[in-house]
């Protein structure tokens, strides 16, 4: 990296790619800059990000749509990457995600909240439901679990040692699990990320207007649905 400037710039294009990068592992990466180069969080940080480095700071979050829900957990080989592009040496590089790996179940997403409906919507939904997410299937069932939604689902997957989406292998291993086929599922997602997967594993896609991504981005992949609350597809489901 020539400066810090476009360190922050390439932290910030992770947050919203594939793979993506939660809060916990950005300030994590903030933290160490913080400590290596002078740089001064709230002085520079908030300067250069405005409003955005409020996000920094509170490692807020909402849970919503996906087939699964909420913002992504990086897995390991995410992380690596990262830690190469920001020229970490990679003797550091095992200590950073345990790290990684204590904060994030220790701070128990007190500042995550789950979008309204989302409940209302999981539980009027018919049909078997899984996630497809990019997290962890461990990180996903203890996040389902501590938001009390794992009920609503009759299988919990992750990204377990395959390439993330927009790869459509996290969703082909669900569809396995429910003995489901593609043409037969609708999978529910915020992201461009997540409308590119559903198109490649064939199946049909919604696009939630609340949660992360940029309508824009999302529109590029020509959803066959839009919804802005969850509880549209419980009633208007059996007309689609």
């Amino acid at each position: 990296m020539s400066n810090v400037g476009d360190t922050l710039k390439l932290l910030l294009q992770r947050l919203g790619s594939q793979g993506g990068l939660t809060a916990i592992g950005l300030n994590l990466v903030l933290s160490r800059l913080e400590s290596s180069t002078g740089l001064n969080i709230e002085r520079d940080v908030l300067g250069w990000m405005g409003s955005g480095g409020l996000f920094v700071r509170s490692a807020g979050g909402h849970t919503g749509g996906g087939l699964i829900v909420e913002s992504t957990d990086p897995g390991c080989n995410d992380l690596n990457d990262l830690w190469r592009d920001l020229e970490f040496p990679p003797d550091e590089w095992d200590t950073l995600l345990t790290d990684y790996r204590r904060i994030y179940p220790e701070r128990k997403h007190a500042s995550t909240r789950v979008y309204p409906g989302v409940r209302e919507g999981l539980a009027s939904i018919e049909g078997r439901k899984s996630t497809a997410t990019t997290k962890g299937t461990p990180t996903t069932r203890m996040i389902l679990e501590l938001f009390e939604l794992a009920p609503y689902f009759d299988h919990v997957q992750g990204t377990d040692g395959f390439p993330a989406k927009p790869e459509p292998d996290v969703i082909f291993t669900a569809l396995t699990a429910l003995g489901a086929k593609p043409e037969e599922c609708l999978f529910v997602g915020d992201s461009a990320t997540d409308m590119e997967a559903g198109r490649r594993a064939g199946v049909r896609t919604c696009a939630v207007t609340y949660g992360y991504g940029l309508r824009s981005e999302m529109e590029q992949w020509s959803p066959d649905y839009w919804i802005d609350d969850l509880r549209e597809l419980g009633r208007n489901g059996s007309s689609q």
